[in-house]
């Protein structure tokens, strides 16, 4: 069964129209779906990363429908989201995303559920999950990194210059900045097909939000939030990610109370567009392992 988004209701509402119902505003304001349900079906939680929206997960959701309930949702200002619904003083910080997930699992009655994150959509799930427990079993995160800049001992992979360019090319030349984006984060080794299809998510963002919400990426330290996360996780790692380097899945690694770093022989920042059989696989595997 597929619970499919409210029909969208203008934001100020006529007199005598009845007022939307928690679940109906949140539905609509994510643009949540809800795909594969059933009674004995666990339920996955799919936070995609900056850019892009919930159609990212196209390569894994065949798949893992037949096992799970998937909830999908477009962060606000991404996809098909109620773009009435976008500020930028809430979304100033890392915890206004965090804060509509946490939403979105109390109109919809969510717990205990597996919160599958992408880059800086791991980070909003590790953030909703220390926010709300009693919402999040267990984490699974694809191509992490709780801080992007090389700070004194800390390798992030990134110099403040490399950013002050990627946001000022943003702010000059968005198109040139889509392809360029696009490009690192693919890396060099996988087809051009597919710095293409993500270059195409980018393409549909305003590019004001667009710049916000990199900025907020970016500049977001979420280290001292991983020893406050006491579920299971499982740190996805590629080879060769110019975003997300090996130095970062150790630290992770050695900083989350219960984690366990897969290193996959793809390359790139993008695991689930780029090696998705690869990417079910390690998925697969942490989600039967049966405890001891």
């Amino acid at each position: 069964m597929v619970t499919a988004p409210t029909t969208v209701i203008a934001p100020t509402q006529a007199p005598g129209v009845p007022t939307l119902s928690f679940r109906e505003q949140m539905v609509r304001r994510n643009n949540v779906r809800v795909l594969g349900a059933g009674p004995d079906k666990p339920t996955l939680l799919l936070c995609h990363g900056f850019g892009c929206n919930q159609h990212i997960w196209g390569y894994l959701v065949p798949t893992l429908v037949a096992r799970y309930q998937l909830v999908l949702f477009d962060h606000v200002g991404a996809g098909e989201s109620d773009p009435a619904a976008y500020d930028s003083i809430k979304y100033a910080t890392l915890q206004g995303y965090a804060q509509d997930v946490v939403e979105i699992c109390q109109a919809l009655d969510l717990r205990q559920v597996v919160a599958l994150g992408h880059s800086v959509g791991a980070m909003i799930a590790l953030l909703a999950a220390v926010q709300a427990p009693q919402c999040v079993a267990k984490m699974i995160m694809l191509a992490p990194s709780p801080y992007y800049f090389n700070e004194g001992e800390y390798y992030g992979g990134f110099e403040r210059d490399d950013v002050d360019h990627l946001l000022h090319l943003l702010e000059t030349d968005y198109t040139s900045w889509t392809t360029l984006f696009a490009g690192l984060l693919m890396g060099p080794t996988n087809p051009a097909a597919l710095g293409e299809e993500l270059a195409q998510y980018f393409c549909q963002l305003s590019p004001r939000i667009a710049r916000e919400f990199m900025q907020v990426a970016l500049l977001a330290d979420c280290r001292p939030f991983l020893p406050q996360l006491r579920v299971p996780v499982l740190l996805v790692q590629c080879e060769q990610d110019a975003v997300a380097p090996a130095e970062v899945g150790d630290y992770l690694l050695a900083h989350l109370p219960q984690a366990t770093l897969v290193t996959l022989q793809a390359t790139g920042h993008c695991p689930h567009l780029s090696a998705p059989i690869e990417t079910l696989a390690a998925i697969e595997d942490f989600l039967t392992v049966v405890p001891g």
